[in-house]
């Protein structure tokens, strides 16, 4: 069995990108032809490209977040310099949930949140592509574990 590698979606972040560069392009506008006329500072151009580090950042954090489902185990790994590891059984997974906001149904991701045994119950991964089948797919393995089912 092959391990399925699950990463939060891009789209966002790429929807983020284009709303970011209009703005972008409309305050470079507004300085080329009427700021920069009227006495405003020359600074502007240069600074703003800074605009941009949200996105980047959001995009780099998007590559330091993911969840293997490897044999026996689903393991969700987070941190780019530190890094948080939570490995779950999946005969432990009782629940896998699917959250959806109105934007998220829109373009097809969702929050799944997995509900296990034990005092660190449950563990939500965000904006993920699909939400509903890797939930069916997670409860799949999960009672693959269970003996009888």
């Amino acid at each position: 069995m092959t391990d399925l590698t699950i990463r939060p979606t891009a789209k966002f972040i790429l929807v983020r990108l284009i709303v970011t560069a209009l703005i972008f392009i409309a305050l470079e506008f507004l300085y080329f032809y009427y700021w920069r006329e009227s006495g405003g500072p020359s600074w502007v151009p240069w600074i703003l490209p800074l605009v941009f580090v949200p996105v980047l950042l959001r995009a780099v954090r998007r590559q330091f977040a993911t969840v293997t489902i490897t044999g026996e185990r689903l393991r969700y790994e987070v941190g780019m310099t530190s890094k948080s590891t939570r490995t779950i059984q999946l005969s432990k997974v009782q629940d896998v949930r699917v959250d959806q906001s109105l934007m998220q149904r829109m373009f097809g991701v969702g929050n799944l949140s997995i509900e296990t045994a034990g005092e660190a119950s449950r563990l939500t991964i965000p904006d993920v592509d699909n939400p509903q089948s890797l939930a069916d797919v997670i409860l799949d393995h999960s009672q693959k574990g269970h003996p009888g089912v």
